[in-house]
């Protein structure tokens, strides 16, 4: 019998990796989507034509519940929030309703429509914030440093709390950094792939950046979908550290991305204070002994360095064709 699944943020980075995951491992797949005047579907465009999306918003409960109807799910992904740390600030009150709340009416349209289904939520090491202990692990106290962070240990309680009040499978992926050439243009790994892109092809001449001491665990989004799959398919819902176990600097990660192209981070690299945070999370590393052990997860599937190669290499062939029908169009 074919297994279903409903992905919250399908069009985003770790939705659209996870359908095809699962469209791979012959599972109907269904995705919510909100409407908007311009679609953005570049994400899953390749495999628009075999995933079925359903309108709906986090916000409003009664269109959650129709789609839990329309897909009658084994499995329940819930990726969707407004995910950009730096955003967080300046939109304080969406933030909590998108990242927070959203995640009640997720878990209430699954306890009302289908119960036993088995319900992931995207949890965050934002949560960890100022940490208390390092490497972070499951049990690790959270002390967010960002409305984004508070908003995700809302959710990431109310998963738990659905699990014992209603024996409901739900469990949270609490992810450290995870990156990819799909990754938002915003967020700084992305900003810098893109930017190191533009100067080699002489479209740019300089990248401002803010923090660049700052340490993070990051990891291959590809691989992690994986992680969260395998969440899913254990006998009881639990809580998992999905990181590398691995620290590296945004500095480190500019001396990569750049040395790739032959090109030093020195000569185009400005640190700017607007980019620095209101509250600096200085330093988030990842304890994922629990996710090996238990769902034999590899971390290291996918290197650091790899990782950042591959999202320079996919940014350099974006920008050549760009760059190309630019000139082709005369402008």
């Amino acid at each position: 019998m074919t297994k279903k699944a409903l992905i919250t943020g399908i069009t985003g980075q770790d939705g659209s990796y996870l359908a095809e995951l699962l469209l791979e491992k012959g599972y109907k797949v269904y995705g919510v989507r909100r409407r908007t005047s311009v679609p953005i579907l570049e994400n899953i465009k390749h495999i628009e034509n075999e995933i079925e999306l359903i309108e709906g918003d986090l916000l409003d409960l009664s269109s959650l519940v129709r789609a839990v109807q329309v897909s009658n799910p084994d499995e329940v992904y819930n990726l969707g929030a407004q995910s950009f740390v730096g955003t967080s600030w300046n939109q304080p009150i969406i933030t909590g309703q998108v990242t927070a709340l959203s995640v009640t009416n997720m878990l209430e349209s699954v306890r009302i429509v289908k119960p036993d289904a088995k319900f992931y939520q995207a949890s965050s090491s934002e949560m960890f914030g100022k940490v208390v202990e390092t490497p972070q692990k499951e049990t690790t106290p959270f002390y967010p440093r960002s409305p984004y962070g508070v908003a995700k240990v809302y959710g990431h309680w109310m998963t738990v709390n659905y699990r014992e009040s209603y024996d409901m499978f739900t469990c949270s992926g609490i992810l450290f950094n995870h990156e990819s050439p799909r990754r938002g243009i915003e967020f700084v790994t992305r900003k810098i792939s893109d930017a190191v892109a533009r100067i080699k092809l002489g479209l740019q001449s300089e990248l401002r950046l803010g923090n660049l001491d700052a340490l993070r665990d990051w990891g291959y989004a590809k691989d992690y979908v994986e992680c969260m799959w395998l969440m899913l398919q254990q006998k009881e819902a639990d809580d998992y550290v999905i990181a590398t176990g691995e620290v590296h600097s945004v500095k480190e990660f500019c001396e990569l991305a750049f040395s790739h192209v032959g090109l030093s981070y020195q000569d185009y690299v400005v640190t700017d204070p607007k980019f620095f945070r209101a509250a600096e999370v200085d330093l988030l590393l990842g304890d994922p002994s629990k996710s090996i052990e238990k769902l034999g997860w590899n971390p290291q599937k996918t290197t650091f360095k790899e990782l950042v190669h591959l999202m320079v290499d996919q940014d350099m062939e974006r920008i050549r064709q760009y760059k190309s029908q630019y000139n082709v169009l005369g402008k």
